[in-house]
């Protein structure tokens, strides 16, 4: 069998596995966007939906890692393309995880609306921090399929908006505890809600991260950003 071969082999596995992953990222958008509704229209059969789907999301990343142990073992791959085996698995880590978020988020919304809680609740502003690491999650995955390593150091500066987007949030939720302490338990639930979603941004910031990884060869967790331009540039 020629190298050739063995080369369009390994590419046509490459190019399907990749296609499960971005199969994956569609899931847990749809769930993201499915908890943040049933939250806004206090919806429990909407929020159901989304804990439902969590069983597919876990059973797409065992395959897919499944799949891509079978690619490694059986054409033993260079250096770099190494790199991008590993890095997909990592993504496909972190796609799971915020499958994980999504779900906690609808079982928060469960919790809040079988608790009798206020619709006066702010909960309509957690859209905006939703939306925002939502689109981050998107460019992520796009960034990734197209390996673009610009694309990744902008997704990576735009993380910082979601931060201060929940440190906005919380000030105000601090707000309605201290003017009415009826409010501390329904208050702390969304909380919770808004740093699941905090950490949904964090996600795609590692997905952004495994990209410059794939591509330039370097680890760039827990770099100042200024040393992350220069390995991009």
């Amino acid at each position: 069998m020629s190298e050739k071969h063995l080369s369009s082999q390994f590419d046509s596995e490459l190019g399907a596995v990749s296609t499960r992953v971005m199969e994956l990222g569609g899931l847990v958008e749809s769930q993201i966007r499915q908890a943040i509704y049933a939250l806004s229209q206090f919806s429990v059969e909407v929020a159901d939906q989304v804990t439902e789907t969590e069983t597919r999301v876990n059973a797409m990343e065992v395959d897919i890692d499944r799949e891509l142990s079978s690619i490694i073992a059986r054409r033993q791959p260079t250096a770099r393309d190494l790199r991008l085996l590993i890095a997909i698995s990592k993504a496909t880590a972190n796609l799971e995880r915020v499958g994980d978020e999504a779900a906690k988020i609808a079982r928060m919304v469960r919790s809040i609306i079988q608790s009798g809680a206020p619709r006066s609740l702010p909960s309509l502003e957690l859209r905006v921090a939703s939306d925002m690491a939502s689109t981050l999650l998107r460019k992520a995955l796009d960034a990734f399929a197209r390996l673009d390593t610009t694309a990744a150091l902008a997704i990576l500066k735009d993380d910082d908006l979601i931060d201060k987007e929940f440190d906005g949030f919380v000030r105000k939720l601090v707000t309605y505890m201290m003017e009415d302490p009826r409010m501390i338990s329904p208050s702390l639930d969304l909380l919770f809600l808004a740093k699941a979603i905090e950490r949904i941004g964090d996600h795609a910031k590692n997905i952004a991260e495994l990209i410059i990884y794939i591509v330039k060869g370097a680890d760039i967790r827990h770099t100042p950003m200024a040393e992350i331009e220069s390995v991009v540039k």
